[in-house]
């Protein structure tokens, strides 16, 4: 079998790697536990979970145990990477609940059954800690100066950096001792603005265990020009079916800029290498069959195969008369709000089509929007009773290839 160092390799995963020849040994010789950290500071993982999520199955497929860590601990104090402000505080209830909507998002592409792998919360030891002995024990084994001179830390010194923030690298490499204590786990895997607190993980583990252990940092989910992939018009591009929908999650990735069909699909399918790069070959209109296969790839490993064929047999029945569409977006309206018409802006932004009217004038102008398959000039136009079919339904759509269907009740 391929080590998979070297498939996560082949694929564009890695960035930055401690020991790498050792760690690639390693990885070929034995079943390495690993973690991935996820603070669970909203209700729903999102497009930027997938690289270490896709990671994560990789490894697991090659027969190593991976460690999903939930931060309910670390979720308290909020990471200082890469931001230019503070997280709000959760509360514990908060962190739970949102701990619980992973679990269900983690065990599309992770088996946790029979201990492949484990799920497990910081908080459980981080919520217990005397200060005064954690401080004896680990803070002694971290320099302030060194400290300073991390990333994460840098740039936050000019806007104002809160020692509760200053913290969360001491217990992000507690959480790896604790892990490397329990579970035999000598490997962490984050994305690169955890750099630094890897590498201060794996400096607490040689120093308080003389243990070997190791880092790895997974690259950014971007597009060709450099841009972090799953922003939507709505907002992030969530892996909860209620936030976004099948459809709308299927419709991103059939979307994508050519430039970035290779990309994802290394990254975020199983395909084989070979195929990945015939796909990616395709040239002109021909492109499109690679989006189409990476769109359903993608939503089938996040919303399971049904969905996935629902959502393609919805696009394709937005260009054939009378087939099922049931699965494109709607938007519910009643009698009494249309009253005697609705203002086809004020509908554009009901059904999330636009953020504003502003927005709605521009893409009308631009001859962007379309109701029942006519183009629309009209920014004053009223919708009525009368422009909805005998099923009660409008289809709008908005470009090329974004649609939603108002159903009137």
């Amino acid at each position: 079998m391929q080590n998979v160092y070297d498939v996560l390799k082949e694929r564009g995963f890695i960035e930055q790697v401690t020991h790498e020849e050792e760690l690639r040994e390693l990885l070929g010789k034995e079943k390495v536990v690993f973690y991935i950290g996820f603070d669970p500071t909203a209700d729903s993982l999102h497009v930027g979970h997938l690289l270490p999520m896709m990671a994560m199955a990789h490894m697991q497929r090659a027969g190593h145990i991976p460690i999903a860590l939930l931060g309910g601990g670390t979720a308290m104090v909020g990471d200082p990477s890469g931001r230019t402000d503070m997280r709000k505080m959760l509360t514990l209830e908060q962190i739970q609940h949102n701990a619980e909507r992973f679990k269900k998002q983690f065990q599309r592409l992770i088996d946790f059954s029979d201990n492949k792998a484990y799920m497990l919360n910081n908080a459980d030891w981080l919520l217990n800690l005397n200060y005064v002995s954690f401080l004896r024990e680990i803070g002694r084994h971290f320099s302030v100066n060194r400290m300073l001179t991390a990333e994460c830390y840098k740039q936050r010194l000019e806007r104002g950096l809160t020692f509760l923030e200053f913290n969360y690298m001491l217990m992000q490499s507690y959480d790896f001792l604790v892990l490397y204590q329990k579970y035999n786990c000598k490997l962490q895997i984050g994305g690169n603005d955890q750099w630094s607190n890897i590498i201060s993980g794996v400096d607490l583990i040689r120093r308080v265990e003389d243990g070997s252990a190791y880092g790895l940092t997974i690259a950014l989910l971007t597009t060709s020009e450099g841009v972090k992939m799953g922003k939507t018009q709505a907002g992030a591009l969530w892996l909860d079916p209620e936030k976004v929908s099948p459809y709308d999650f299927y419709q991103y990735w059939r979307n994508v800029d050519d430039r970035d069909v290779e990309k994802c699909l290394k990254l975020l399918t199983f395909l084989p290498m070979d195929e990945v790069r015939r796909l990616s070959s395709l040239e002109g209109a021909e492109i499109n069959k690679a989006k189409e296969v990476l769109a359903f790839e993608v939503t089938k490993l996040i919303h399971g195969e049904e969905e996935a064929i629902k959502a393609q047999n919805a696009a394709k029945a937005l260009f054939q008369n009378g087939a099922d569409m049931s699965s494109v977006p709607q938007t519910h309206i009643t009698r009494e709000q249309l009253g005697d018409g609705m203002d086809l802006l004020e509908l554009l932004m009901l059904t999330g089509l636009t953020s504003s009217k502003s927005e709605g004038r521009r893409l009308i102008s631009q001859g962007g929007i379309y109701v029942a398959n006519s183009r629309i000039d009209d920014v004053d136009l009223k919708i009525t009773a009368k422009d909805f079919d005998d099923d009660n339904s409008l289809l709008i759509r908005k470009g090329k290839k974004i649609y939603h269907l108002v159903k009137l009740s």
